[in-house]
């Protein structure tokens, strides 16, 4: 029995060892909140946090978890040096155009797994942001909190690094009581971009939104090949479409972005950040990274 206590005793000073070390967790969790807000409140808020994971780390999986309130929640890998713990309002999406988002989520329960041999590569201790958009709109107050939890793969088989394109037209003016369409609109990809693998797509409208509708094309004015097109398509939850095969574009080409809204308000509805405007966007996630990619 003294052997075998000391064995145990033994082994447990290695396995501790080894974790101050660096030796990688089954998964990092992050959350934002819970706040409480009150009845009828509306806005976008962000907090800055350390992920915890003691050396570089490549993620494989995301899952996001949300509240009853949120509307969208995005994960973004941000250089800041220190943690903003409390709730700070932020501009909704505004941080694509400056940080690399991970995730964006707009279903209560959302779980991104990359293709085999494709992680996030993530620097010890990286530093996240995260945004909640979230509105209560019944009569008592809720609470709004999103968490999202971080699942690495080993390093040795790892392939290629993910990214993120967000792409969308802001040109929307729906009139009173009345349906709206905009587009197809073409939007080149970059020559930069040139040859990627496209392996997930997600549409996103407000609340007077109908359906986001999405091709791939040769060039502008050519026939398209459908890569998002959801029957019965939600914008309260919308759904992300997901390829076993990636598809790709030819070199010069890019998407058309159709976006359709039925306005059943008595005001003209244009594009802006709030649940009562309107936007017409997709996000597509792609691999070998180039670097994130903002077009509008």
């Amino acid at each position: 029995m003294k052997w075998r206590g000391y064995w145990i005793v033994l082994f447990a000073l290695a396995v501790g060892c080894g974790e101050s070390q660096g030796t990688a967790a089954d998964s990092y969790t992050v959350k934002w909140g819970p706040t409480a807000v009150p009845a009828g409140t509306e806005s976008t808020q962000c907090v800055v946090k350390r992920l915890g994971n003691p050396g570089g780390t490549f993620i494989h999986e995301i899952h996001n978890v949300l509240g009853a309130t949120s509307h969208h929640f995005i994960v973004y890998k941000v250089n800041d040096t220190v943690e903003q713990l409390e709730p700070r309002p932020c501009q909704p999406f505004l941080d694509v155009l400056d940080d690399p988002p991970l995730m964006i989520t707009q279903k209560a329960d959302d779980l991104l797994t990359l293709p085999a041999g494709v992680a996030y590569q993530l620097e010890p201790n990286q530093m996240v942001r995260l945004e909640l958009h979230y509105i209560n709109v019944s009569a008592a107050p809720q609470m709004a909190e999103a968490t999202s939890t971080f699942i690495p793969m080993p390093a040795d088989e790892v392939t290629d690094e993910a990214d993120v394109m967000f792409m969308g037209d802001i040109g929307i003016v729906i009139p009173a009581q009345s349906t709206a369409t905009v587009g197809p609109r073409f939007i080149q990809v970059p020559p930069a971009f040139h040859g990627v693998n496209y392996f997930a797509i997600t549409g996103h409208e407000h609340q007077w939104g109908t359906d986001v509708y999405v091709e791939t094309t040769a060039g502008s004015g050519m026939p398209g090949t459908p890569v998002y097109d959801v029957f019965n398509f939600r914008w309260d939850e919308p759904e992300t479409v997901k390829y076993d095969s990636p598809f790709t574009i030819p070199d010069g080409g890019g998407f058309n972005l159709t976006c359709e809204w039925n306005n059943l308000s008595d005001s003209v509805v244009t594009f802006g950040t709030g649940v009562n405007d309107e936007m017409c966007f997709f996000w597509a996630y792609y691999y070998p990274s180039r670097g994130s990619l903002v077009l509008f």
